[in-house]
């Protein structure tokens, strides 16, 4: 089970991975979103990028942290079920941030998993 655990970890700082990149490379900010990256917006989509980055280097050290799990369960929770709300309150809009969603949706499996072991 911890095996399965690790990797649920793993897949859920991978999912994090692409935006989180904006911080080092800021035109991943137009490829992701289709947004100039020295625009307001743009900046804010990289600002964005460092929170991402945030969940991202949570979610590795709850891979080798037992102790940090519960945390980093609840940062995560509060990122992608954010966002899902968020995107469904918007009318769930087509283009860039639909696939966001697509992603969250197929990453709350594992954060469910991850959860579950964390809290029992």
């Amino acid at each position: 089970m911890e095996t399965l655990t690790k990797v649920s970890w793993g897949l859920l700082a991978l999912l994090h991975l692409a935006p989180a990149a904006a911080v080092f490379s800021p035109s991943v900010v137009g490829k992701l979103y289709g947004v100039d990256p020295a625009g307001d917006v743009g900046v804010l989509l990289i600002h964005r990028g460092a929170l991402f980055l945030a969940v991202l280097l949570v979610a590795l050290y709850a891979i080798i942290s037992v102790d940090a799990r519960r945390a980093a369960s609840l940062v995560a929770i509060v990122s992608m079920l954010g966002f899902l709300i968020v995107y469904a309150r918007a009318g769930m809009p087509a283009g860039p941030l639909k696939k966001i969603a697509v992603a969250d949706l197929a990453g709350l499996l594992p954060l469910a998993f991850v959860s579950w072991q964390a809290w029992r």
